[in-house]
């Protein structure tokens, strides 16, 4: 990998970059072709090439196509689109889809970045996790302590709410407007 350069991480590609190409479309966590394209530094019509040469490898709980709908509200939400003038909605790979790219592509990057990728979704299911986690022992200091700290637990768990959906959601996922 000589021409391949790492973050200061060791990692090819910063977490960060990846993380933030992860939307929540159908309540899964994806990634977009150009997206994936990018990452792996070729471009989009070649990913979805070698995609559509092993269809088979792709079942649509590993990769589906956006509606337009879907595309137009995702593309709305992205000031700086990256797509330009697509004819079509682009695809959407879930994990397993973004896992079976490394066996269709076949090159180092796609393998290195593939890595990367699993990493991001590691990360994303552990923050999830200690979320679960929290509220667990949460309901258990409530059960062993009185009334008097019931300020505090509703204080806890008014911080741990999930957004309002008519906010601008904050992280993973895209916000959409409700029309």
């Amino acid at each position: 990998m000589a021409n391949q350069t790492t973050s200061e991480s060791g990692s090819l590609i910063p977490l960060d970059t990846i993380t933030h190409t992860i939307y929540l479309i159908r309540g899964q966590k994806v990634l977009l072709d150009a997206d994936l394209a990018g990452l792996y530094k070729i471009e989009t019509r070649k990913l979805l090439q070698s995609v559509k040469r092993n269809r088979e490898r792709f079942p649509d709980d590993f990769m589906f196509q956006l509606t337009k709908q879907e595309f137009n509200d995702l593309r709305s939400q992205i000031v700086t689109s990256s797509w330009g003038g697509r004819r079509y909605p682009p695809f959407a790979f879930t994990e397993q889809g973004v896992a079976m790219l490394s066996g269709v592509l076949r090159s180092q990057r796609a393998i290195q970045v593939n890595i990367e990728i699993m990493r991001a979704f590691v990360q994303l299911r552990r923050l999830l996790a200690s979320n679960a986690g929290l509220s667990r022992k949460l309901i258990q200091l409530e059960q062993k302590y009185d009334a008097q700290f019931k300020i505090v637990f509703d204080a806890i768990r008014e911080l741990m709410k999930p957004p309002d959906p008519r906010q601008r959601p904050i992280g993973f996922a895209p916000w959409k407007d409700d029309k």
